[in-house]
């Protein structure tokens, strides 16, 4: 049998849950998902549980808080103002509190996404940690094939 070292290519089945039970991700229902080990198509978190299970393996594991994405960061709840939301944005768009709202890097070369969390007039309260980050995650996985 072969058994998932760094750099192995992967054909696996898996599932994320948050710490109510609930499916944040999952591709038991679908097709697997293949990736190569190291190359930031998982948290580096999930990677290292992975490392030594065999092809045919099913396991879960549970990450501690901040063990997946992160503790919760206070300096990444960020005041935007509505003229720069609207500069990046569409200028006609209605925002609501729970609204994901994507921004460019300050390069223009990717993106990063926050979520609205306060409407203060002429501002916005925008929390762009990672939904999951501080929180217990579950990381279930069952191991098709390891190249």
């Amino acid at each position: 049998m072969n058994t998932i070292q760094p750099g192995s290519f992967l054909t696996l089945h898996y599932r994320l849950a948050g710490p109510d039970g609930a499916d944040v991700v999952t591709t038991f229902h679908d097709q697997p998902a293949t990736l190569m080990l190291g190359s930031g198509q998982l948290a580096p978190a999930f990677e290292a549980k992975l490392l030594g299970l065999e092809e045919g393996a099913r396991a879960s594991f549970t990450l501690a808080p901040g063990e997946a994405f992160g503790e919760r960061n206070p300096e990444m709840v960020q005041r935007v103002s509505l003229a720069l939301l609207r500069e990046h944005g569409d200028p006609e768009a209605e925002y609501n509190v729970g609204d994901v709202v994507e921004f460019p890097t300050p390069d223009g070369q990717g993106r990063f996404a926050g979520v609205l969390r306060e409407l203060l007039g002429d501002s916005a309260v925008f929390d762009f940690n990672h939904p999951l980050a501080g929180q217990a995650v579950t990381f279930e996985v069952q191991v098709i094939g390891v190249l």
